[in-house]
């Protein structure tokens, strides 16, 4: 033993070690990839065909976690404190900086802070769409907005909780149409899709991806999207800015954070990975265009650009909201 140890310490001295086994190559074990919501909600439907992809480029298990609790801040207040090793990673939605602010507005002191996580890449980013039965009377916006506003209190919208991306979405448009609805809140957007689909709520704004499927077989009816333009796959769905909302704008987006003080070469290197699998990986690709959530990826620089802008402008958008008994 001593002399196998000893004839490492001289090939490593003279270089013939490679420079990965003598740093410690990452990763050796199983990421596990959090998703704080419940399965069959946006950041799910994200998180499994890329964590597949990744399994493909580690070599090793990438299995998906779902923590969810509190409209996303257990499972995300779990990787904010989790070990910075490479480990944990997060598949987070654009809830992740609306969600300390809502805390705030709430009295209570935020169980994370957006500056606990490091943004390693962005998947995709679609604007949300507004989801009715298709058993529903409303084939139209303007018929929506002409019931509810005949019926003050009595249409019921679900979300992924309160301050949730689907909560601010539709805040949004019921702000800019005066409309009184009344709120649902659910753990996670998988559970509201599944409270519209069984008649229990009568509205919904979600991503598109867990939406297409139901709009296919013709179990739900979209009647406008939240996007400056029509959404590939909703191409006959007008944008609520063609309708006349113009300030009626959301996009839901999922994107990679690990925790803020994992290794530079450990965030690059997931960032790489995450590069080679949205630019090469066809399998990954096909998924997600089945999805209806095509990739949109970024990374860097222009990621955390990206990050820092649209934070800002949801964390106004709770504030707007104000507190919610």
């Amino acid at each position: 033993m001593l002399l196998r140890r000893d004839l490492m310490a001289a090939l490593g001295a003279v270089g013939l070690i490679p420079a990965a086994h003598a740093q410690g190559a990452w990763p050796t074990r199983p990421v596990q990839m959090i998703v704080a919501f419940p399965p069959g909600g946006q950041a799910d439907v994200t998180a499994r065909p890329v964590a597949a992809a990744l399994e493909r480029v580690f070599n090793q298990a990438v299995p998906v976690v779902n923590r969810p609790g509190a409209g996303g801040i257990v499972g995300t207040a779990s990787v904010a404190r989790a070990a910075p090793d490479g480990y944990t990673a997060l598949m987070a939605l654009s809830s992740l900086a609306m969600l300390p602010e809502s805390e705030r507005i709430m009295g209570r002191t935020p169980a994370y802070t957006v500056d606990q996580l490091a943004p390693i890449a962005r998947i995709n980013a679609d604007p949300t769409v507004l989801l009715v039965p298709a058993s529903s009377p409303w084939r139209t916006v303007e018929e929506f907005v002409a019931d509810a506003k005949k019926r003050p209190g009595a249409i019921t919208y679900g979300s992924a909780g309160n301050y949730s991306t689907l909560h601010v979405a539709m805040a949004m448009f019921t702000g800019a149409a005066d409309l009184d609805l009344l709120h649902v809140p659910f753990q996670g957007g998988g559970p509201a899709l599944t409270a519209l689909l069984a008649g229990q709520i009568d509205a919904l704004s979600s991503g598109p991806g867990p939406a297409v499927p139901h709009v296919r077989e013709g179990r739900l009816r979209a009647l406008a999207s939240w996007g400056s333009e029509r959404l590939k796959g909703f191409e006959d769905v007008p944008t609520f800015m063609e309708l006349g909302y113009k300030d009626v704008e959301f996009y839901i987006w999922a994107g990679v954070f690990l925790p803020a003080a994992t290794p530079a070469p450990v965030q690059d290197r997931m960032r790489q990975a995450l590069r080679q699998v949205c630019e090469k990986d066809d399998a990954l690709k096909r998924a997600m265009e089945a999805a209806g959530s095509p990739i949109a990826y970024q990374d860097g620089a222009e990621f955390e650009r990206f990050f820092r802008e649209d934070s800002a402008r949801l964390v106004r958008a709770v504030q707007r909201i104000g507190k919610v008994e």
